[in-house]
């Protein structure tokens, strides 16, 4: 977490899940000033309650806006972009605002980080960009390229950009674990397919790799963590093995299994310990950059379904009972 140490850090989108939980552990370190930036006033006005910290600013305001976004930039040395557009129905339904936010939100805040001279730049990606099947994941994919290829762009100033790409997070608003818990009640929990797979990821963890991936980008990577899947009848048992489960079968834009990385992708994917790099395919990138990682085989995908690493329903049931 050195990275942070004395920086002016800015979080786009900074009073959801991912935020709070970054900002919380931001603040237990030597960071000099963290700017909140985020749209929705009431969850400032209860943010700002919570945390009673000095070193925290609040900017009201929205991607979609770059002349907002070039004021509060001013100073910025690290930003952390998770402002998004992220239900794939709300996205669904409503196209030009996710275009609005997940794509120009992005060049918006990549010309601004360029223009005002911020150091690093890491954006929150999903594993729904990867081979995207409904509109919210096509607009991430794009905001993916927008921030690769935003280092061409730099010339000779200092922002670098990067991207973080993982899956499912426990417990983050609009997620099922909160709604499987709000209904379960009723005796009966409705799952789109029984076969259905998904990656899992706590907040904590979460948070812990954009750090690690802040220190360790160069500009340009997009950074795949080594993480568990899960299958969606074991997390129905987990919450509430009293309950039957209702198959109501998958809905538009839903896929049966996730992926992270593409075979296309692995060609040009390093493997650590634990982690992936997708390295970008620029004239300049050099990928002696990140040394130590290890080209992935022929013919490899990194798919929920396919993954080494299941959590059982007693680890569900556990990572549940600590949200």
């Amino acid at each position: 977490m050195e990275i942070l140490n004395n920086k002016v850090v800015l979080v786009t989108g900074g009073t959801g899940s991912f935020g709070k939980k970054f900002i919380k552990k931001a603040l237990t370190i030597e960071v000099k000033k963290i700017i909140v930036f985020s749209r929705d006033e009431l969850k400032q006005y209860e943010m700002k309650q919570e945390f009673k910290d000095e070193r925290l600013r609040f900017f009201i305001g929205d991607v979609r806006d770059k002349d907002r976004l070039y004021r509060a930039f001013d100073g910025v040395d690290i930003v952390v972009h998770a402002a998004a557009m992220k239900h794939v129905d709300a996205c669904e339904y409503n196209p030009f605002e996710a275009i609005k936010t997940n794509i120009h939100g992005a060049q918006n805040v990549i010309e601004a980080a360029i223009d005002k001279g911020v150091e690093k730049v890491i954006a929150l990606s999903t594993d729904k960009a990867c081979s995207p099947v409904n509109l919210y994941g096509a607009t991430k994919l794009a905001s993916d390229k927008l921030f690769v290829a935003a280092n061409a762009y730099v010339g000779e100033k200092k922002t670098r950009f990067a991207v973080v790409r993982y899956g499912n997070v426990v417990g983050s608003r609009g997620s099922v674990v909160p709604f499987f818990k709000k209904i379960r009640h009723t005796g009966v929990l409705p799952i789109t397919d029984e076969r259905m797979t998904r990656f899992w990821i706590t907040l904590d963890q979460g948070v812990q790799f954009v750090l690690d991936s802040l220190q360790r980008m160069k500009g340009g990577e997009i950074f795949v963590p080594k993480i568990p899947s899960m299958r969606i009848t074991d997390l129905a048992k987990a919450i509430a093995p009293e309950c039957e489960i209702e198959i109501i079968g998958i809905r538009p834009g839903e896929k049966l299994h996730e992926a992270m990385i593409t075979q296309d992708d692995a060609r040009h994917t390093v493997e650590f310990d634990d982690y992936y790099v997708i390295l970008p395919e620029l004239s300049w990138w050099k990928t002696e950059a990140l040394p130590g990682g290890k080209p992935l085989p022929d013919g490899f995908a990194y798919t929920s379904d396919t993954n080494s690493q299941w959590l059982t329903i007693e680890e569900l049931k556990e990572l549940v009972e600590e949200m």
